[in-house]
């Protein structure tokens, strides 16, 4: 049996440079991480044993203590309350969702009601939703727009793990709606080269891994384009979950990642595969 990693799987550079600074930090003395610093248990796991703590409210932390903000980002008056308690802040906040963020106060100040294209309730969104003003809203699919009282001038901006197609659509449908539309793509290039990478993985094989955090957008969004590539697809966070039922009479499997997956957690999966289970 044939095991393909796919050419762009796992961390991409955001992440892997919050996970650096983040342990980096561990070693200088205790710290807190505003909510899990990424979407995968078991690097999160890791980084509790290195003395990374992940909090949910820092109204406990004393002055003086360090506040990892992760990669997704908080809103501006988390920052503020932050600072105003005298904790020192490591930002760790994406470039791309900082762009996000940059671009949304920027179309709130123009006068723009703001349409931020991604999942309610995900921490991105919700940070970004912290610059973009009290008449902004969130679409997730284009079904959602019928549902929304729209103003005329509209800007978009997207949450960074979209898929290109979901997002496109919902610009075309606003396009229709809207007297001016103001548009940014503010979709990581990390994510479209891990979405292409995968499909055209899916193309290739019998059946497809996704290896990540369950609670992880980006590994999710892998996993429905590969099944809508027609492939079986499985979706393990951890080795252990593979079933060796599922590779009967498999010749080629495909492996892709998260870009919030480890490397060392790819690894064994990928080593578990080769070894035929």
């Amino acid at each position: 049996m044939e095991v393909i990693l796919a050419e762009k799987a796992g961390f991409c550079f955001g992440v892997q440079r919050a996970i650096n600074t983040a342990f980096k930090a561990a070693g200088e003395g205790r710290v807190y991480c505003l909510g899990p610093l990424i979407h995968n248990p078991q690097e999160v796991a890791r980084l509790k044993d290195a003395g990374v703590e992940t909090v949910e409210d820092f109204s406990g932390l004393k002055p003086g203590d360090s506040l990892i903000i992760r990669s997704h980002g908080v809103p501006p008056s988390v920052l503020t309350r932050a600072r105003e308690q005298g904790l020192i802040i490591i930002d760790l906040t994406c470039p791309f969702v900082a762009k996000a963020q940059q671009h949304a106060d920027m179309l709130r100040k123009e006068g723009y009601q703001i349409v931020v294209v991604g999942e309610k309730k995900h921490p991105e969104v919700q940070s970004i939703l912290g610059y973009a003003g009290e008449n902004s809203v969130v679409v997730e699919t284009p079904e959602d727009i019928g549902e929304l009282r729209l103003q005329g001038r509209l800007g978009v901006v997207a949450q960074t793990t979209q898929s290109y197609g979901n997002f496109s659509e919902i610009v075309l449908r606003l396009l229709r709606l809207s007297k001016e539309l103001k548009v940014f793509n503010t979709i990581c290039s990390s994510t479209k080269e891990r979405q292409d990478a995968t499909r055209a993985l899916a193309s290739r094989v019998d059946v497809m891994f996704v290896v990540g955090g369950r609670n992880s957008a980006n590994t999710s969004r892998l996993v429905t384009l590969s099944r809508e590539a027609g492939k079986p697809t499985y979706h393990v966070e951890i080795v252990e979950e593979i079933q060796p039922e599922w590779l009967k009479g498999v010749r080629t499997v495909g492996v892709t990642a998260g870009a919030s997956t480890p490397g060392w957690v790819i690894d064994a999966v990928v080593k578990r595969l080769q070894a035929g289970v």
